[in-house]
């Protein structure tokens, strides 16, 4: 086993969209996005400068809600409780490195695929080298989260923990009362570079794979989204954007 470092590159498409019906003293629209601030660098808590959140998903959200004309408001929440506020019409869109998978779309419009990536499992026991090794070992999951459905799926041996955010996920795993995690590799960086005392092997996946963001269906802000995140990805706005937050360091 050896460590893992951010070696592909950042493949963007495409993404978001909804509309509220809070408005300015202009008049002027605004979206309200649902994330969950707890998957830096796609979106977190910028504490070394107070309480906003920021991050990959915000900076993008941010650049197509004022291309559209509108204002962006952000509402955080558990993940596992996103689009449950959106078909409740609590946030008009959401954005928070979710993956669109066909239980996901039976209930939410999604965008095009903005950014790949693949799943790990992340340890600090170095003999987990393989899916088979987790039987019987206690696994950390986001509830809801793709993660959590690709363990159940291909460790069905291992006794999985689903807790709602990655940072208690990695305190579990940093004091031993789970074995290991499944986690997103963008996201692990940031342990990695922390710990040398992490490992990881990728897991092999079927289907779609990475972070779109969710419309409620039929949606029609959702084509008006893609088509200024098109424009941004043909002008290499989201390259750019890819280069800058992974490989920014954490504030915590």
């Amino acid at each position: 086993m050896k460590k893992w470092g951010i070696t592909g590159g950042l493949v963007a498409s495409a993404l978001l969209a909804g509309c509220s019906q809070e408005t300015t003293g202009e008049e002027k629209m605004t979206l309200v996005m649902g994330t969950s601030a707890d998957y830096f660098p796609y979106e977190f808590v910028d504490t070394a400068n107070g309480d906003e959140i920021v991050g990959f998903d915000i900076e993008i959200a941010e650049t197509v809600t004022e291309r559209l004309g509108y204002e962006l408001k952000i509402e955080d929440m558990d993940f596992g409780s996103l689009l449950g506020a959106l078909n409740a019409g609590r946030v008009d869109f959401v954005m928070a490195g979710m993956t669109p998978t066909e239980e996901r779309k039976e209930n939410a419009a999604f965008s095009d695929i903005y950014l790949s990536a693949t799943n790990l499992v992340m340890t600090k026991d170095e003999s987990l080298e393989s899916i088979e090794a987790l039987a019987g070992k206690k696994i950390g999951v986001q509830t809801a989260s793709i993660q959590e459905n690709i363990a159940k799926d291909q460790a069905p041996e291992a006794e999985l923990v689903s807790l709602n955010k990655i940072p208690e996920i990695v305190q579990e795993l940093n004091t031993g009362r789970i074995d290991a995690m499944v986690i997103e590799d963008t996201v692990a960086q940031k342990y990695l570079d922390q710990d040398a005392g992490l490992y990881t092997f990728a897991l092999k996946e079927d289907g779609e794979k990475g972070s779109a963001a969710a419309f409620k269906l039929e949606d029609d802000l959702r084509d008006q989204f893609n088509e200024e995140l098109n424009k941004m990805i043909d002008a290499g706005e989201i390259d750019k954007l890819a280069k800058k937050w992974f490989s920014m360091e954490p504030t915590e």
